[in-house]
């Protein structure tokens, strides 16, 4: 690697402001990092802290309200702020790349994805049309998309998420720059597919000897990814270090905060709890005076509150911004949270809240004209496929899988929000209907659904109180003034001021209307609560915290869940049993506590192999699946897993549908392989999910 007296790119005292209401607010205050050549730096912290505006900021392409108002960027010897913005045009592609986080914003929704890469090619290297489309589908080769042919001739939305990330990460690379700058890409993604586009970044970007500049609000991904990793928060970098260093020992109360946050190997719910940080990120046109993590840092004193740290380099190579680093570095004080001991949860009764017997979902699909023409017959999305499964009082069951496994459709056919197909559901011993509008008042009261974003879930015309009101006057029959004196209370039992009642969801934080939208969900005192990725798109600290709270809201209504989720490891922390889900079907169901040891399924064991350990010394198996999840419309014969099983063991997984078996505790895997001979050759695999 090349020395640090000649980097790549060198962020010096940077300052960026962005104008609202007349007045300039700071996004970034005196920030100052250096990337050498051929590096991958990560630069990490909740939502809020200046992540992406730094992105921006280095690829100087920032809103019209934002502007570098202070310091310096230099790339790779040239001054960037004195670069006009044409000169800028023949950077952009060729040595600087931005790999945005929404790749379905990113991508032209009216142009072929062949056109959009070949358009850059024939402006990077003047190519004709022809050598332009040639080059495009060895791009799409390169970042291993199925049938790239078929990929350069489709349009973005008829790509799946994880490949429509490839296409970005192909545009990105199109020019071949010296840089690639990446924001959250792959904070959408499944576990496997992230797995497997940070592989692919790592490798083109070390084949190439790029440097790459990783944006993300998760330590855990970058562990393992990156040779530096920068934290920043509330606009300030509060830390800077080696990764290795910085996971075995960090300085900065922050960023233990934000490492204590990620669900450890063998913990649980029912053990301990997880420890997040408490408050918010201050807004900031109210910054504190001294440090800005002082009014939520486990450490703060007098000197913390009035006086903003500098700085500091407590070792070569190692930038601290906190007033107490030398007591932490001697290990006289430490930022970790005394770990929190569970309460117990209430005894399982073996009352059955919720049964699924034979559950499928399938959505019709219209036939062409074509199709039409020649007499073909219509055909059906297999959505889910003849789920079983039932859920005891008191207990949580987790539903985990990729993208496109049939969680979501699981969910709104249990709640009403899609018409189930076939196969029956009961609610505490009573069939349901399947559509919703078939269900009393008395059934919605008694199950009720939390979704992934609650900026859909909140009515932004509403004030948080009239949202929280609505189902006590509707579900429980209460009178409005009632109902509103009641909605404070709703409040607390979330964790947050009951002033909040007056507030609209715009002066929330993400985590907060989440809050909101778990409080309303239990307003009524359902026995049942379906939660859909309620946690997948907040920050690690917030999603601590949301996860602690359901614990406490089901240990003091006993109520049931079932909490979906792609995050293996955060199903793996809340739930008492969990069911894999792949194509619409279970490919393995068993305790929570069971799961996570030998044997798996082979689909199981890869999800568990693409977990980001958040430790850089973990020694991971990696097991990545090869192709994308076959098409629902013609689901695959035999095992639906057999096209992508690395296990695979023959023309009995095509031709033969797989026999449960069940292990001697309790998990049911769906496979042809014998139990024994599985957990022999997975022998060790489980290790880091045990205590």
């Amino acid at each position: 690697m090349t020395p640090l007296n000649d980097p790549l790119l060198d962020i010096r005292d940077l300052t960026v402001s962005y104008r609202t209401g007349g007045r300039a607010l700071d996004a970034l205050r005196g920030v100052s990092l250096r990337v050498a050549r051929g590096q991958t730096y990560g630069l990490v912290g909740e939502s809020g802290s200046g992540k992406s505006t730094l992105a921006l900021a280095v690829m100087q392409y920032l809103p019209a309200e934002g502007a570098v108002t202070g310091g310096a960027i230099t790339f790779d010897g040239r001054d960037l702020l004195a670069h006009s913005r044409a000169d800028l045009r023949h950077l952009w592609g060729r040595e600087l790349a931005l790999v945005p986080q929404d790749p379905f914003t990113a991508l032209n929704p009216a142009l072929r994805i062949g056109e959009q890469l070949a358009e850059g090619l024939r402006l990077y290297e003047g190519l004709n049309e022809e050598e332009g489309n040639a080059r495009a589908v060895d791009l799409l080769r390169t970042v291993r998309l199925p049938d790239p042919e078929r990929a350069a001739g489709s349009y973005p939305h008829q790509l799946s998420g994880g490949q429509q990330q490839r296409v970005l990460i192909a545009l990105a690379l199109s020019g071949r720059p010296k840089l690639l700058v990446l924001d959250e890409p792959t904070t959408a993604l499944d576990v496997t597919t992230e797995a497997a586009v940070l592989d692919l970044v790592a490798g083109l970007t070390r084949a190439a000897g790029a440097s790459a500049l990783y944006v993300t609000h998760n330590l855990g991904v970058v562990a393992g990814r990156t040779e530096r990793v920068a934290v920043l928060y509330a606009s300030e970098l509060v830390e800077d270090a080696p990764t290795a260093d910085l996971f075995r020992q960090p300085l900065h109360p922050y960023t233990r905060g934000l490492l204590d946050s990620l669900p450890r190997p063998g913990q649980r719910k029912d053990r301990q709890r997880l420890s997040g940080i408490e408050g918010r990120i201050p807004p900031l046109d109210a910054l504190p005076p001294g440090c800005v993590f002082e009014p939520r840092c486990p450490l703060a004193v007098d000197r913390c509150r009035s006086e903003r740290p500098a700085l500091d380099e407590p070792v070569p190579g190692r930038h601290v911004r906190c007033h107490r680093w030398p007591e932490i570095l001697a290990g006289d004080v430490s930022a970790a949270r005394a770990p929190q001991a569970a309460l117990p949860l209430p005894l399982a009764t073996g009352e059955s809240v919720l049964r699924l017997d034979d559950v499928t979902v399938q959505y019709p699909l219209r036939r062409t004209a074509v199709e039409a023409l020649r007499g073909e017959s219509k055909k059906a999305v297999h959505a889910v496929g003849g789920v079983s499964l039932s859920v005891n009082k008191g207990r949580t069951l987790g539903i985990v899988g990729e993208s496109g496994s049939g969680k979501t459709s699981l969910a709104r056919a249990i709640v009403g929000l899609v018409d189930r197909t076939g196969g029956d559901i009961d609610l505490l011993g009573l069939r349901l209907p399947p559509r919703l509008s078939d269900r009393g008042r008395a059934v919605l009261a008694q199950l009720q659904m939390v979704f992934q974003n609650p900026e859909e879930a909140l009515n932004p015309y509403l004030t948080v109180g009239e949202s929280l009101s609505r189902p006590l006057v509707t579900l429980l029959n209460l009178g409005r003034g009632e109902a509103r004196q009641r909605a404070p209370d709703l409040l607390e039992a979330v964790r947050l001021p009951r002033t909040y009642a007056a507030r609209r969801p715009a002066q929330l934080s993400g985590g907060e209307k989440q809050r909101v939208a778990i409080a309303r969900a239990f307003a009524a005192h359902p026995d049942l609560l379906v939660a859909d990725e309620p946690v997948s798109s907040l920050d690690v600290s917030v999603q601590a915290n949301i996860l602690n709270l359901l614990n406490d809201l089901q240990r003091e209504h006993d109520s049931t869940t079932v909490f979906i989720s792609h995050d293996i490891a955060v199903v793996a922390y809340l739930s008492d049993e969990v069911a894999v889900m792949y194509l619409g079907g279970l490919m393995e169901t068993g305790p929570a506590a069971a799961l996570f040891r030998p044997p798996h399924h082979p689909y199981t064991e890869a999800l568990l192999s693409a977990i980001p350990v958040p430790d850089p010394a973990a020694i991971q198996s990696a097991i990545r699946l090869e192709g994308e999840v076959p098409s629902a419309v013609n689901v695959p014969s035999g095992c639906p897993f057999h096209t992508r099983c690395p296990r695979k063991i023959g023309a009995v997984c095509e031709t033969e549908t797989p026999p449960w078996q069940t292990g001697t505790d309790g998990k049911r895997i769906f496979c042809h392989i014998p139990l024994s001979e599985l957990a022999a050759e997975q022998a060790g695999g489980g290790e880091k999910w045990e205590e």
